[in-house]
């Protein structure tokens, strides 16, 4: 290789990239970059549909997970059936093809005093090829008021998180018309006011059914555009992600010291995954990403995920309004509080509803994210990648493996280059102390997994 003299690092890295000799070029042909479909389901949402089902949520009174379960029109209960309800027709319309189950478990706790059973209405898209890897979406069925203990009074919920569940049943109707190569879940969680309870359950019957959840994309209000500062974006969506796996152990963290992933769990890696797919698919969508679990000292359905080990992160708005928000139904000084329908913005609630199909749709589609990843090059001046080779489900999938890196200061993958169907990539001239690396699994149609940071700080 000849010595480049004049430029920056940074400005030579692409040539550097193109100069390498690892793999015979001849031995690989790169896959398609793009999948069309995706660009229909980037625009296919419709915030007519997601208005009506937001509305007939909210006609329920309240959706308090204490509230009365016997009633047909209002109360926690008659929510969770009308829900049920409606992912039976949307299976219907597509032949069967949604498992539609319910998840529960009886919990008490700080906010539920007496023992109560918590339900989670779930329907499961089975995947042709690898029904065991799972990409899930979920919403929160329950609402609340200034009380968290009041479960009597009117609490609309529309956008905290009417809108989230029924991101999740149009989601379901655009995704349920395709066929994937691994299983997607749609979830319709209980009891996330009350602690995070519905969360929990369905993380604990995860493990149970040995899924491989690659992906829980928590969609908690979706639907708000203006901000209690009077900010107005319709534009812009924030993914908050943890940057350090919680079932971490103290031996892999002693590792992480010294060799980097503080910002490349799997989570922090879908986040990225998100903005890359959600911005290249979804027109006039900007997507903020928030290094932090959940907004500052609060908490969200994704996060009893996280604890069981799953890569999971939360899609929301990004200027929220206080006064909409778990707040009793008044008018004070010209100020009137409360979680109605005037607040929520239903064009905006199908575009994050894009967002997620697009997401689940490219996962779904795409391999399982590389298992074992791992690296060395300490004291040389070149980077080897190795990871495990795809079971079987995956294989017939698989075109072959991406690998990228960045520098470490940067938020996104910069740079990066398809490498074939191998287990082993050295990058030549690429010093393995100046850059994060990563590998993506890359499929026969263009789809492609999040990226995989190398050991157990980024393992999916």
């Amino acid at each position: 290789m000849k010595l480049i003299t004049g430029l920056s690092l940074i400005a030579c890295l692409p040539l550097v990239a193109l100069t390498q000799t690892a793999v015979n070029a001849a031995a690989w042909q790169a896959p398609p970059s793009e999948r069309a479909e995706l660009y229909d389901l980037g625009v296919a949402a419709e915030a007519e549909r997601i208005a009506r089902d937001v509305t007939q949520l909210v006609a329920f009174g309240t959706r308090h997970t204490l509230s009365e379960t016997d009633s047909t029109s209002r109360g926690i209960g008659a929510s969770r059936r009308w829900i049920e309800a409606e992912f039976r027709r949307i299976s219907a319309s597509c032949g069967g093809c949604l498992e539609v189950i319910l998840v529960a478990d009886t919990v008490s706790g700080k906010r539920i005093p007496q023992p109560t059973e918590v339900v989670n209405v779930i329907a499961i898209q089975k995947g042709k090829h690898d029904p065991k890897r799972v990409v899930m979406m979920a919403g929160d069925i329950d609402s609340r008021i200034t009380d968290p203990m009041n479960a009597h009074d009117d609490s609309p919920g529309a956008n905290d998180n009417g809108s989230g569940v029924a991101g999740v049943l149009e989601a379901a109707r655009l995704l349920s018309q395709y066929q994937f190569n691994g299983s997607i879940v749609y979830a319709a969680l209980s009891g996330e006011e009350q602690g995070l309870y519905g969360g929990a359950i369905l993380a604990k019957y995860a493990q149970q059914q040995q899924w491989n959840i690659d992906a829980v994309l928590n969609n908690d209000m979706i639907g708000n555009i203006e901000g209690i500062n009077g900010v107005i974006d319709n534009h812009t969506a924030r993914v908050f992600s943890e940057g350090t796996r919680f079932v971490e152990t103290t031996e892999e963290a002693k590792l992480r010291r010294f060799t980097g992933g503080e910002v490349d769990s799997a989570s922090r890696n879908l986040a990225r995954f998100i903005k890359k797919v959600g911005e290249h698919y979804v027109p006039n969508l900007d997507i903020m990403m928030i290094y932090r679990l959940d907004r500052f000292g609060r908490g969200g359905h994704h996060r009893p995920f996280n604890e069981a080990g799953f890569p999971g992160v939360r899609i929301m708005e990004t200027w929220e309004h206080y006064d909409r928000q778990h707040q009793d139904l008044r008018s004070e000084k010209g100020v009137t509080y409360g979680d109605t329908l005037a607040g929520v913005n239903f064009p905006y609630a199908a575009k994050l509803t894009s967002l997620n199909a697009v997401v689940l749709a490219s996962m779904a589609w795409a391999p399982a994210p590389p298992a074992r990843v791992e690296i060395s090059g300490q004291v040389s001046a070149n980077t080897t990648l190795t990871w495990a080779a795809a079971d079987q489900a995956n294989a017939k999938l698989l075109a072959g493996y991406r690998i990228y890196w960045r520098l470490t200061t940067e938020a996104e993958w910069s740079h990066h280059r398809f490498v074939g169907k191998v287990e082993s990539f050295t990058l030549d001239n690429i010093v393995i102390d100046n850059y994060y690396f990563g590998v993506a699994a890359v499929g026969l149609d263009g789809s492609e997994s999040p990226v995989v940071f190398p050991g157990p700080a980024g393992r999916f």
